[in-house]
């Protein structure tokens, strides 16, 4: 096909620098050079339709070959695609069932540590009332065995002091103060012991609040894994 469009330029360009006649529109060409480049393009016609022929020919082939080539890549991609769903699916189902299996694992043991706190808690609790009642019963005791010892001390003071008629009144009045003083003493033990018993029930009771907040933070720990998360079923 170059070569007719070239002849086809080279009479144009024959024609365009032809030497007219004058007083007429016609102009004179070299015929020797025309005709030949003329022939050129009658020549080079046949040639170049035949290739065009070819051409069209061959098309109907290569589209259905593109054709057949274009649906097997599509099917080859539509097996890859369903390939790689079905892995992605067997990937997630598995996930999920690793997520069930951690959540169900923190959950239990989240809830034997809590029974064992509170089994601990317990057992403290217990010793502890244990001991303090057991010393409120010693304080108790002995702020009585002072008080009564302090009483009979007073009374037999008492006694010798009512004796003498002379020191009668500041018996009394000694009497009176050693009575008061053991009160006051027993009424000191009580207190102390009183303050012991509360402080120690304070503890206990920071203990188990303690014990019940790390099992709720582990039980929101548990419920708190987002929807679409892997370690959420």
């Amino acid at each position: 096909m170059y070569r007719v469009f070239e002849a086809l330029d080279a009479v144009v360009t024959i024609v365009e620098e032809a030497r007219g006649l004058p007083m007429t529109s016609g102009c004179m060409i070299p015929r020797g050079d025309v005709l030949e480049l003329l022939d050129d393009v009658r020549d080079a016609i046949p040639a170049e339709l035949d290739d065009a022929q070819d051409v069209l020919d061959k098309r109907d082939e290569v589209v259905g070959t593109a054709q057949r080539e274009a649906e097997e890549q599509r099917s080859a991609a539509r097996t890859e695609a369903e390939g790689a769903v079905s892995e992605a699916r067997d990937e997630s189902q598995r996930l999920l069932d690793d997520a069930q299996a951690r959540a169900d694992k923190l959950v239990a043991d989240a809830e034997a540590e809590a029974e064992r706190t509170v089994l601990a808690g317990r057992q403290e609790y217990e010793q502890l009332t244990n001991r303090a009642q057991a010393e409120v019963e010693r304080m108790t005791e002995a702020g009585r065995n002072s008080y009564d010892h302090a009483v009979a001390e007073g009374r037999a003071e008492q006694a010798r002091l009512v004796a003498q008629t002379e020191v009668v009144q500041a018996a009394r009045t000694e009497a009176a103060r050693i009575t008061d003083e053991a009160g006051d003493e027993a009424h000191r033990l009580r207190s102390e012991c009183d303050a012991y018993i509360d402080g120690t029930l304070g503890e206990f009771e920071d203990l188990l609040t303690r014990t019940l907040r790390t099992v709720g933070r582990g039980r929101d720990n548990v419920g708190a894994v987002p929807a679409g998360s892997p370690d959420r079923p």
